[in-house]
């Protein structure tokens, strides 16, 4: 079906083998004068109909958006390559291009290769979705390096990167190919979205993410939902925090922060660094009373235009006093609500049992944070973590984050849910 300028078959479930089988809607897709759009997910496409497809494409001077997600339903692994080698091999001749979306697509790694030629090359579009494809580490890594080379390319034309979005969640990314993001992101400094929930990144690859990501200093969103941060990753990203003034959405959920990363995020918000935000999620952060007092805070003194706040599954009973003072600050701003449910908020009891239970990922990132506190302590109170994120933030505001952090948790260790610290 077509419309206006929007070629559409999406959801029809149809099964294109050979080019005969696709004749029909090329026809239709021909028969679009000028198209920008097309849109093609849910069918499948084997390599003959790729390769139709592609010819199709080829040269045209409109196409603004290829949305191929889910087009390989049911084909062998064998067969993605070559039919996505046609396909993107026709969009590189497509220099009106501005988004490539190939989400929910099983690739694997073996194809993240066939990409290799339109990521570097076709270097005007704008917004990248890589969203649920298997990719694994290597995969990621290809991906990545791409991307960072095509920034070096346009660089020595004298031309600034294009990219602004890159979705690239459930993906099985891991440390191992962060430092690769990390380099990409830093490369392509007009970064505005970023996306890479539920990949497995652990407290290494965290601050390898966000220190590259410091370098972009227009990132409205950030979502690294579903990673593993613990104290480490929550102070990386607490330090990149300033570097994003325009951000407008955060999103933390699910990241075992734990009490004090939480507070180093808290410490940081109530800096005023992100005026402009919009959406907070950090449900199941494992983080307490003293953090969700700072946001509370940060909403008052910062945050007017707060609108969607989540703080579910974290440690404090909904009827607390830190939970009224954020109510309060949101309507204030008459934002009361912006607040999600909180039906499953932890109490200490909770959070010790599942202790108890931990998994042996979080125990590893737990004795890893340990060992970094005894370091740190070693070294005269400055963590590894932060001297070697250099740059990221200034020295003071640096050093005025972790002692806080440090502080605020000490003082609120000894001091029951819902009670406020009591004044030294």
């Amino acid at each position: 079906m077509s419309s206006s300028k929007v070629f559409s078959i999406h959801g029809k479930g149809l099964k294109f083998n050979s080019k005969a089988d696709f004749q029909p809607y090329l026809d239709e897709l021909k028969a679009v004068e000028g198209v920008e759009e097309i849109h093609l997910g849910g069918n499948t496409f084997g390599v003959e109909a790729c390769e139709a497809l592609a010819e199709a494409l080829k040269g045209s001077k409109t196409l603004k958006v290829a949305d191929l997600a889910d087009i390989f339903t049911g084909r062998l692994i064998t067969e993605i390559p070559q039919a996505l080698s046609a396909i993107c091999n026709a969009l590189r001749s497509i220099p009106s291009l501005v988004e490539l979306n190939l989400s929910d697509n099983a690739f694997g790694g073996r194809s993240a290769e066939p990409m290799v030629p339109f990521l570097t090359q076709h270097r005007t579009f704008s917004v990248l979705k890589l969203n649920n494809n298997g990719l694994g580490v290597w995969g990621g890594e290809t991906v990545a390096k791409a991307l960072t080379e095509s920034a070096k390319l346009s660089k020595a034309e004298g031309k600034p990167s294009a990219l602004r979005t890159v979705i690239c969640g459930r993906n099985r990314l891991e440390n191992g190919s962060a430092p690769s993001w990390a380099e990409a992101f830093k490369a392509h400094g007009g970064l505005v979205e970023v996306r890479m929930f539920q990949n497995g990144i652990r407290m290494d690859g965290v601050e390898a993410l966000a220190k590259g990501l410091s370098g972009c200093p227009d990132l409205e969103v950030f979502d690294l939902q579903d990673n593993t941060f613990t104290e480490r990753g929550s102070r990386a990203v607490a330090l990149a925090l300033p570097s994003w003034p325009k951000l407008r959405e955060l999103n933390l959920s699910d990241c075992l922060l734990k009490p004090k990363g939480g507070l180093a995020l808290g410490t940081v918000f109530v800096q005023g660094v992100n005026p402009n935000l919009q959406v907070l999620k950090l449900a199941y952060g494992e983080f307490d009373s003293g953090t969700i007092d700072l946001i509370a805070k940060a909403i008052k003194d910062y945050w007017p235009h707060l609108r969607v706040l989540e703080l579910n599954g974290n440690v404090a009973d909904p009827e607390d006093e830190c939970i009224t003072n954020v109510k309060d600050a949101l309507e204030g701003h008459g934002q009361e609500d912006a607040l999600d449910d909180l039906d499953d908020m932890m109490d200490a009891a909770d959070l010790e049992a599942e202790e108890e239970e931990v998994h042996p990922a979080v125990a590893e990132a737990e004795e890893i944070d340990k060992r970094e506190a005894e370091e740190e302590a070693a070294a005269g109170g400055k963590s590894p973590a932060a001297m070697s994120l250099g740059k990221t933030a200034a020295p003071t505001l640096r050093e005025k984050m972790v002692d806080a952090a440090d502080a605020l948790a000490d003082m609120l260790s000894g001091v029951s849910l819902g009670d406020k610290p009591k004044a030294a």
